[in-house]
């Protein structure tokens, strides 16, 4: 329960009892009160609200690679230092006559015949604090408020590392209160997607096209060994740094995707010879079982066209067109 809520309780209690005590209370019932307050007083901290203000910066994965400092410029609320939070000068403040200082209004409303109703609010008057000052008397930088804004630049080191959504929290920057602690402000780093790199922990992850001669002959370092289309290599403390470590690094995994020639990117005559250099085929025994056929480029509309059509003449086969007709005795 935050503090101002269990002061604005306290005033309530007490403009309660004054109700019912025709504006005048006890010395017991005073004492009470004040043990009350002294309850509210000695709270420990984690009773007070104590608001955070969440900031989402949005950087790219080199600056989560490399590290990075932003600058972030914030207007907060502070504590008027002009009138040290008396809302002006000494002495000008007053008990609010209108809810004799318990910030709270009870007003009585007949709904019907024997019937009222009491509504409870705040005090317009005082806004709820309980004491008025007069307009003549208010300070003149904060206009009786306790509070002005200021301009404050926050420095946003981004450590090697990082992750998205990791948050760095400034403790005690953010907006303040009369009789409330201030809050923290919490950066949330927010990562921009790569073009290239996707990061999952520390590791990075690419697809790299390739051409046929590339999967063949240059891409591995040991002579002979090939790269096939959909294989997935990595290279070894190449991936993201890791937090508060930044000179171990992860891995980056690479999966290939190796691009065939297009049609007709060699003559006839030179076919032979790349077969040559190439593995040998296995050779396949012929029989009369076997037709020659001509491979064709795969079209799924074209073949769901002809089964629609085959389907319909085997219906029509099986069930001759025909309008419906009643049976006749």
């Amino acid at each position: 329960m935050e503090e101002r809520s269990l002061n604005r309780f306290l005033k309530l209690a007490k403009f309660t009892l004054m109700q019912r005590k025709g504006n005048s209370i006890t010395k017991e019932e005073n004492g009470q009160l004040k043990r009350v307050e002294q309850v509210v007083v000695l709270a420990p901290p984690w009773t007070s609200l104590i608001c955070e203000n969440v900031v989402r910066q949005l950087l790219t994965l080199e600056d989560l690679y490399n590290g990075a400092t932003r600058k972030l410029a914030l207007q907060k609320n502070v504590i008027c230092d002009k009138c040290e939070d008396r809302d002006g000068k000494k002495g000008a403040v007053e008990c609010c006559p209108n809810c004799r200082g318990t910030g709270m209004q009870i007003r009585m409303h007949q709904i019907g015949p024997g019937m009222v109703q009491q509504i409870q609010s705040v005090c317009m008057e005082c806004q709820g604090h309980g004491e008025r000052i007069s307009p003549k008397d208010r300070c003149k930088s904060c206009n009786g408020r306790k509070i002005v804004q200021e301009k404050k630049i926050l420095e946003v080191h981004i450590d090697k590392g990082m992750k998205d959504g990791q948050k760095i929290t400034f403790h005690g920057e953010g907006d303040k209160e009369p009789g409330l602690e201030p809050g923290d402000i919490t950066i949330v780093l927010d990562q921009k997607d790569h073009s290239v790199f996707t990061r999952r922990g520390e590791e990075l992850f690419m697809c790299m096209d390739i051409q046929l001669v590339e999967a063949l002959c240059v891409i591995t370092s040991h002579p002979g060994q090939i790269v096939k289309h959909g294989d997935t290599k990595c290279v070894l403390n190449e991936g993201m740094p890791i937090y508060r470590r930044p000179y171990e690094k992860g891995r980056l995994i690479i999966e290939f995707k190796v691009n065939f020639p297009e049609n007709g990117f060699l003559s006839p005559d030179k076919l032979s010879l790349l077969e040559k250099l190439l593995p040998k085929r296995k050779e396949l025994e012929e029989t009369d079982e076997m037709d020659q056929v001509e491979l064709v480029d795969f079209n799924p509309n074209q073949e769901r066209r002809r089964h629609y059509n085959g389907e319909a003449y085997e219906y029509d086969e099986h069930h001759p067109r025909g309008s419906v007709q009643c049976q006749t005795s």
